[in-house]
């Protein structure tokens, strides 16, 4: 049987090969607490059997929704070389141990934005740039600690489909389902 995360990292390696700018975007789609669907591009972090893991401010739009409704849907597309996956799952936070680490793995000044940036509230005139400056004086070039309305999530998948381009719209669409973490995978073939 196809592991569909071997092919995962196997196909997220090739979009790299071939040029693609980012292969980590993807699309994140939530529901928000009213119940309406919200979807925006993340970055992914780490992807393994455990699932796929992005950061975000904990204050932020997606991770209320996320809180509110722990499911999400993942989409990555890479053109070239013409292909697609969707991942579903339930949502975990992943571990302090997690957070620190990959934070501290962040450049500088994306920590400081971290810290400065209360994401998705308005803007008033120049208050990003004080704070980041404010937030620059606190934390000088050493150490910047995580904040606490940062961290990660964790797609934990159920449900991947593997979409490959072919000519004449002939696509391979690849369905795997599974009940648990620790369940082994459905597979069938879709209709393009």
């Amino acid at each position: 049987m196809i592991d569909p995360l071997i092919t995962f990292q196997k196909w997220h390696a090739d979009a790299a090969r071939h040029g693609v700018q980012e292969p980590g975007a993807m699309a994140l789609a939530t529901v928000n607490p009213e119940g309406f669907p919200e979807v925006r591009m993340v970055l992914l972090k780490h992807a393994d059997e455990h699932g796929f893991v992005f950061y975000t401010n904990l204050d932020s739009p997606k991770a209320v929704a996320l809180r509110a409704h722990p499911r999400a849907e993942l989409c990555f597309y890479w053109n070239p070389p013409g292909r697609q996956v969707r991942v579903s799952g339930l949502v975990k936070a992943v571990t302090d141990d997690e957070a620190d680490s990959y934070f501290d793995s962040r450049p500088y000044l994306s920590r400081i934005g971290a810290w400065a940036s209360k994401q998705s509230k308005p803007l008033r005139g120049s208050e990003l740039e004080r704070a980041v400056a404010a937030t620059m004086l606190r934390h000088p070039r050493g150490r910047v600690p995580r904040p606490p309305h940062w961290s990660g999530f964790r797609v934990v998948p159920d449900r991947i489909e593997l979409w490959s381009e072919k000519p004449f719209r002939m696509h391979d669409r690849e369905l795997f389902t599974r009940t648990a973490p620790d369940a082994p995978w459905s597979h069938v073939m879709l209709q393009p």
